[in-house]
């Protein structure tokens, strides 16, 4: 696994603020089609409009709000709230009362029936909401859902809103094209944040190229991490060609993945399946200077071995041999 350099990285070119507005308005204008086109006004939200529907919306997400966080929330007018809240109360959907901590404040809640209609709108959202994704195929629905969260982080959502988005991992073994994608990452983020050469590049290849010729699913396994459906990590455990040893290889954590704890899941189904699978011992080999990754490895239980200096990969290093007992 790789660890950013600690080099300044900041971008001093200007932005062409006119072209990223254009950007801006293009994609808002989109959307706004797009949203207008699942027929939202006519039919998902009758018998409301789409404000009331918004209105409904966060109280049921919050369950009990205070008029003014609800007016703050959805950038209303105060007059005109107060109306549209008389009016579900005249409807029967909502109850109003004095907030216990500040009795300025109105404490506004849902009655049964505004909470069935609230789960009458949540049904018909959900449906139209679907209706986008029908056509998109696994990668680029995963694709979609993470630019949207993308968006939502970039543009300041705060993150008590961004808790029922956050970013989801999961680790699987691997598919076809997987072991390709492990060679280009390996080359590319080796290059660009330690500076090692194509001869870095071609060992990943023979790696991979040997335990695709070799492999036994008795032995042999690769896990790749996804986080919010899209490759951000790799791991291997193969054969060590001493009988019960095996050899974590390959560790790999996209920059973009680093901190939600990738590294640690894939060491850790690495290990445990080199257990399940009767090995007595497993081993690696690293360089001192991929601190994060010797971080994981200490805590799965890993000990530092023996090092050596050399020259590999153009660059001057340490290696270190590590090892579990299992």
């Amino acid at each position: 696994m790789t660890t950013p350099p600690d080099t300044d990285t900041t971008d001093d070119t200007p932005p062409d603020s006119t072209v990223d507005l254009h950007e801006l308005r293009r994609f808002n204008r989109f959307w706004v089609n797009l949203v207008c086109s699942l027929d939202f006004g006519r039919h998902l939200y009758a018998p409301f409009t789409h404000t009331e529907a918004r209105v409904m919306y966060e109280l049921a997400r919050r369950q009990r709000v205070d008029s003014a966080d609800l007016r703050v929330t959805l950038s209303l007018d105060a007059g005109y709230l107060s109306r549209l809240l008389r009016g579900f109360e005249d409807r029967l959907l909502i109850t109003r009362t004095r907030s216990e901590e500040d009795r300025r404040r109105q404490r506004i809640m849902l009655t049964p029936l505004g909470w069935e209609a609230a789960g009458l709108l949540e049904e018909g959202s959900q449906e139209a909401a679907a209706g986008l994704l029908t056509d998109l195929s696994t990668a680029d629905r995963a694709r979609l859902l993470h630019s949207m969260r993308a968006i939502r982080v970039l543009l300041g959502e705060d993150a008590e809103d961004l808790a029922d988005g956050a970013p989801r991992i999961t680790v699987r073994t691997s598919r076809p094209g997987d072991l390709g994608w492990m060679v280009e990452r390996n080359a590319a983020l080796y290059s660009a944040e330690y500076g090692f050469d194509l001869s870095y590049e071609a060992l990943v290849a023979r790696i991979v190229a040997e335990y695709a010729e070799a492999f036994d699913p008795q032995w042999d396994r690769t896990w790749i991490a996804e986080l919010d459906g899209e490759r951000v990590g790799a791991v291997m455990c193969v054969r060590d060609g001493r009988p019960g040893v095996a050899r974590l290889r390959l560790l790999l954590v996209e920059p973009s993945a680093r901190g939600h704890g990738v590294g640690r899941q894939l060491v850790d189904s690495c290990v445990e399946f080199a257990r399940e699978a009767g090995y007595g011992e497993m081993v690696l080999w690293t360089n001192s200077i991929l601190d994060a990754a010797r971080s994981i490895y200490q805590r799965a239980g890993f000990e530092l071995v023996a090092e050596s200096a050399h020259h590999s990969f153009g660059q001057d290093l340490v290696g270190q041999d590590w090892r579990l007992t299992l």
